[in-house]
Formats: structure tokens, C-alpha cells, sequence
């Protein structure tokens, strides 16, 4: 399967994502290998410092903004939740989200690495 046929399996809304750039496939590519980049520096844990909440926020922030300009839409929607419990200050339940879309996230993330190789 192709790296588009692969991320629809995977819940990304490739289409709606081409639509926002065109339909230019390179450059679409060419944001999902930078997507990798951004989630490799903004990756979080369940392990995050409830009594500070300031650094996941931003982390958590950056990675929904990715995912939603590039409609990585299980990541997407993971992550805006996850801001929003942080910012309401229920650290606990945004926990629980991270632990849940970890695996999702890793999914998608090495079927792009694989794609690129």
C-alpha cells in the first residue's frame, strides 16, 4: 500500500488534509516528514509534573496544532482534549488520553518513517 492508502487505514483524513494545500501531494509529504520532526520534539509521557503543568501544555498544544493542519484526525482530537483537561487542571484525566493515544500516535508516525525511507 501507498503512505496515503496506509495513513487512511490508520484514521488520517488524507484527503481533507491534500485539500488545505492544493492537492499537492509532495508538499503534503514533505509536511508529514517534518510532522515526524515535531512530534519527536514535543513528545510527552503520562509522566509529566502535575504540580506544572506548563511545559505538557505547550507540548500537547504543538502536537494538536500539527496534527490538525495536516487533519491527522485521531491525534488531532487526542490532543485537544488533552489541552483542555490540562488547562482546566485535570492533569489525571489528561493522563489517561496520553496513555491511550501513545499507541495511535507511534502508529502513525512510523508508517511515515517507513514511507520515507
Amino acid at each position: 500500500m501507498s503512505l496515503f492508502e496506509d495513513l487512511k487505514s490508520l484514521g488520517v483524513n488524507v484527503d481533507e488534509g491534500l485539500k488545505r494545500i492544493n492537492g499537492n501531494e509532495k508538499l503534503y509529504t514533505r509536511l508529514l516528514g517534518s510532522y515526524v520532526k515535531s512530534i519527536d520534539a514535543n513528545y510527552i509521557t503520562p509522566d509529566f509534573d502535575e504540580a506544572d503543568c506548563t511545559p505538557a501544555i505547550e507540548k500537547t498544544h504543538a502536537i494538536k496544532g500539527t496534527s490538525g493542519n495536516l487533519s491527522i484526525t485521531p491525534v488531532y482530537e487526542a490532543y485537544s482534549q488533552i489541552v483542555d483537561l490540562l488547562r482546566k487542571g485535570n492533569p489525571a484525566e489528561a493522563k489517561v488520553l496520553i496513555e491511550k493515544i501513545l499507541p495511535v500516535q507511534n502508529e502513525i508516525v512510523e508508517c511515515i518513517k517507513k514511507h520515507m525511507k
